[in-house]
């Protein structure tokens, strides 16, 4: 590994000397970090290697998700389409909490809930006029 370390120092040296990095952006700008400082240090690495080529976990696709269903339950006033949201909600809340590997309600209790909030959603549905 030190031999690795060694060429790859080498390389940057060599890049440096000629200028290489000169005029990149961001020069002189303090470094941003991310919100990852509690992450495993080589899996930070992994991290940033996947969400340069534009892949991200499922738990970030997954709370922008519920973020996005939050923005829309705020402007709904519609209890139908609001208790709809909201089984949304809990089923993104449930997905990610078995991708966390932990569950602060019990499966069955929040599986009731579901049923639940799908029943109330069906019974304020109005049926549709019969047409002739």
């Amino acid at each position: 590994m030190k031999l690795l370390d060694a060429l790859v120092e080498q390389q940057i040296n060599e890049a440096a000397s000629r200028g290489d990095f000169r005029n990149l952006p961001g020069a002189g700008k303090p470094f941003e970090f991310d919100d990852d400082l509690l992450v495993p240090e080589e899996v930070r690495v992994a991290n940033r290697i996947l969400k340069n080529a534009g892949f991200v976990p499922p738990a970030v696709e997954q709370l922008r998700a519920l973020r996005g269903l939050q923005d829309e339950l705020d402007k709904v006033t519609d209890p139908v389409a609001r208790c709809r949201i909201q089984v949304k909600m809990l089923a993104l809340d449930m997905a990610l909490e078995s991708l966390r590997g932990c569950c602060c309600v019990p499966h069955e209790y929040r599986r009731r809930i579901a049923e639940r909030l799908s029943e109330r959603t069906q019974s304020r549905v109005e049926p549709e006029p019969n047409q002739p």
